[in-house]
């Protein structure tokens, strides 16, 4: 057989190829892409930070070199993001606080605001409530743990469904410290629970809002949970000139967190982005 056709024959994709094996082990050792901005990493190639740390790494990196663009800090010619002074923060600071300027909420404004949100402004409500949670732990079949959670919910929803059946039900299946009380948990208000829960029990203005078992799951941050309004305490809500200047605040945050996330979004636009996704726009800053 001629040598340049064993040859050629070796190197047609074969998984015995040993070129193919020596340019698959080569493509190992390429190097991960490190996230930078504008060429200038973000971290040390031994560092593995998490999504978010990353994001805040790239938010402050934009804003350094946004400030060295201004004349605020000097240029140092770095190849990598250098740690911050507290000094150096200031000056970021200032140049957002600058830069993110927000005009205070009108009067209309607050009031549509507040009309519109009633009940995030009653005091002095409560439940008292019993549940049974089937708690969601790591490695656990979250649908398998739905379903067995439905089936709970609808065997007390049902005709003739005997007194002490919640309470058994939360003896024997509940994940809580409260299934030896029968998954009692006394009186709580809104802030004294989970804001999933919170929102469900309190800040709904239907029929889900009422007494009795609640005709659904609630998921948490916990689990999923089956509850049972015992009674309640309505409570007071506010009147406006009671919480102006709260909602005024509320506004106010809220315009500003729009404005600061436009903001980075510009810089981002602006910046040569590499081994992280940000938000990017190249239209001018809205207010």
């Amino acid at each position: 057989m001629n040598p340049t056709q064993n040859t050629n024959q070796s190197c047609g994709g074969s998984g015995a190829c040993a070129c193919a094996a020596n340019a698959s082990n080569a493509a190992e050792f390429i190097p991960p892409v490190l996230a930078s901005i504008n060429g200038v990493v973000l971290h040390p190639a031994s560092q593995k930070p998490d999504e978010v740390a990353l994001r805040e790494l790239a938010y402050t990196e934009l804003l350094r070199q946004q400030a060295v663009k201004a004349g605020l800090l000097p240029f140092k010619g770095v190849l990598q993001a250098p740690e911050l002074t507290e000094d150096e923060r200031q000056i970021l600071e200032s140049m957002v606080d600058a830069a993110v300027q927000v005009p205070e909420p009108g009067e209309e404004e607050c009031r549509r605001y507040y009309e519109g949100r009633k009940s995030n402004y009653r005091v002095g409500q409560a439940a008292q409530l019993r549940h049974i949670l089937f708690a969601v732990t790591p490695g656990v079949n979250v649908h398998a743990l739905t379903v067995h959670a439905e089936k709970a919910l609808i065997s007390l929803l049902g005709k003739d469904v005997q007194v002490d059946a919640f309470a058994k039900l939360a003896a024997e299946m509940s994940n809580c410290p409260s299934s030896t009380q029968g998954g009692d948990l006394g009186w709580i208000g809104p802030d004294d629970c989970a804001p999933e829960l919170a929102n469900e029990l309190f800040f709904q203005t239907d029929a889900r809002a009422g007494m009795g078992v609640h005709p659904r799951l609630i998921h948490t941050r916990f689990g999923f949970h089956i509850i049972d309004v015992l009674s309640r305490r309505k409570g007071k809500t506010l009147e406006y000139g009671e919480v102006r200047e709260r909602v005024a605040a509320q506004l106010t945050m809220q315009s500003r967190a729009k404005a600061l996330h436009q903001y980075m979004s510009l810089l981002a636009g602006q910046a040569l982005v590499e081994g992280i996704t940000l938000d990017a726009t190249e239209s001018p800053l809205v207010q």
